[in-house]
């Protein structure tokens, strides 16, 4: 299970390290004023960017995809919002209460209904944090953070991608899987490395790194510090830190990594991160190593970001689609904490030794 650990990060530190890229002193950095009205003025940092920064919480109950029956609406009324956000904190409430002691045990397997291991449970109600609000976008309140197509779904894949996501090698979860995701794909339990990335501690699940970054389960906290020619954004999920030249050219093609190339610039005053260069082992929602992925972060006021995300693969989907949602400037109490999710632990290992126990069973059986 992962667990966040209880004191404040060390990983902060150390991620924050980023400012010996910077050529100019981040002193002063947060300089930031109102017009005369009270109404937020363009905030910027001493060398006129605007300035970024900041601790943000990016948790929220409006789905990456609309609901269906929802079709092309792309809005809520606040009855219809409320109405969501009273049911998800009852649902809080009742899930909190103590558990009875004398229930009985679930049955092998579990039930096979929705849920981490046929619904036998993974995380009580106490680790997740979903946020307890809808997105609001302009004053909108969204049904769904894709805004494009208009239907606010994932485009079908194409043909192509059909028949390379079925193969046994790409059976395995997607980086943007559940964490209760589950496979029985042939080979999926063979090695370490057969397993999807989040399991393995590499990137956090649900594409919360991104590109393109998604609100998860909890640990939705997203902390921003920039340099005049590097902008860094923290990660609180797995403490990934993508630290991203402003104004730089993309590595060569042959250069492949875990969240893609980055490279920035400015468009007036949104920021633009481009991405290439994926690994094929990334695979978003079944991508291919050419997913592109455009990032568009426009300060709206003095406690809000908004961020846009496009997403391309011309091989994975019938066409490219854009989401978006705002990123909320923490309360003054949050702190980003350290994400405890280590590579080849235990956990694993245990994994990987009840398959060879399944195995052996199976096999038994067979020769009985």
């Amino acid at each position: 299970m992962r667990e966040r650990l209880l004191a404040p990060t060390v990983v902060l530190g150390c991620a924050l390290g980023v400012v010996w890229l910077a050529q100019t002193d981040l002193a002063g950095q947060a300089a930031r004023t109102t017009d005369p009205k009270g109404a937020p003025a363009s905030l910027r940092t001493p060398w006129g960017q605007p300035d970024l920064q900041g601790l943000y919480n990016t948790a929220t109950l409006t789905p990456l995809e609309r609901p269906a029956a929802l079709g092309n609406k792309l809005t809520l009324t606040d009855a219809e919002a409320a109405a969501i956000e009273k049911a998800e904190a009852a649902r809080i409430e009742s899930r909190a209460r103590p558990s009875n002691p004398d229930r009985t045990a679930p049955p092998v397997g579990g039930d096979g209904s929705t849920g981490a291991a046929g619904n036998v449970g993974g995380y009580n109600t106490f680790w997740i944090d979903r946020g307890d609000s809808n997105n609001r976008v302009d004053g909108q309140i969204r049904t769904s953070l894709i805004i494009d197509p208009p239907d606010g779904r994932v485009p079908a894949l194409t043909a192509e991608a059909t028949k390379r996501n079925a193969t046994a090698r790409r059976a395995t979860p997607t980086s943007d899987a559940a964490e209760s995701a589950e496979t029985r794909a042939a080979g999926a339990y063979d090695n370490p490395e057969q397993r999807p990335l989040a399991e393995r501690c590499i990137v956090g699940f649900g594409s919360t790194s991104g590109p393109p970054s998604l609100p998860v389960l909890y640990n939705n906290f997203k902390q921003i510090v920039q340099t005049k020619d590097h902008v860094m954004i923290l990660v609180e999920m797995n403490h990934d830190a993508r630290i991203i030249p402003i104004n730089k050219p993309h590595a060569d093609p042959s250069i492949r990594k875990w969240l893609g190339d980055s490279v920035a610039r400015w468009d007036g005053d949104t920021l633009v991160i481009d991405t290439t260069n994926f690994t094929d082992k990334t695979r978003f929602r079944g991508s291919s190593d050419k997913l592109h992925v455009v990032e568009r972060l426009r300060r709206v006021d003095a406690n809000t970001i908004l961020y846009r995300f496009t997403v391309d693969d011309p091989s994975t989907w019938t066409r490219p689609w854009t989401g978006e949602y705002t990123w909320v400037a923490s309360k003054p109490d949050d702190r980003l904490y350290e994400y405890a999710c280590h590579e080849a632990n235990y956990a694993l290992q245990g994994i990987l030794k009840g398959e060879r126990l399944l195995e052996r069973e199976a096999a038994e059986q067979k020769n009985r």
